[in-house]
């Protein structure tokens, strides 16, 4: 029985687990939007929302903590930078899961996973 676990497990032990989520949260934050599974997808939602909510208070033990669960240097100096400056405003809910449908070699569900509020996007100039 599953008691007291929190999280799904992924089909892999909890350190790949830990590495995996690591990597996709830092790509999420270089690049805005990454395609992967649908329970990937949910599982990087879980791990990235609380850290966009502790990069919101900008202070030195926000940073801290969010570099213990995230060692990428750069990751973390975006997410405080760029990233979490965008949703001073927004409560919660930073992110959104895309189904786009299923893989061809083995038919895995796909989703993309984006944040709410594009990023990345330069400023459209007006015509």
């Amino acid at each position: 029985m599953r008691h007291a676990m929190k999280g799904k497990s992924l089909g892999m032990s909890r350190a790949h687990r830990v590495a995996v989520l690591r990597n996709m949260a830092a790509l999420l934050i270089e690049k805005g939007r990454i395609e992967t599974t649908v329970d990937r997808a949910k599982a990087l939602k879980i791990f990235i929302e609380p850290l966009i909510t502790k990069g919101k208070a900008d202070t030195l033990s926000a940073r801290r903590l969010v570099l213990r669960r995230m060692p990428n240097k750069d990751a973390v100096k975006r997410l405080f930078y760029h990233v979490s400056p965008t949703f001073i405003n927004r409560a919660g809910g930073y992110t959104r899961i895309l189904r786009t449908g299923q893989r061809k070699g083995d038919n895995a569900s796909l989703a993309f996973i984006e944040f709410v509020d594009p990023i990345n996007e330069a400023p459209k100039e007006r015509a």
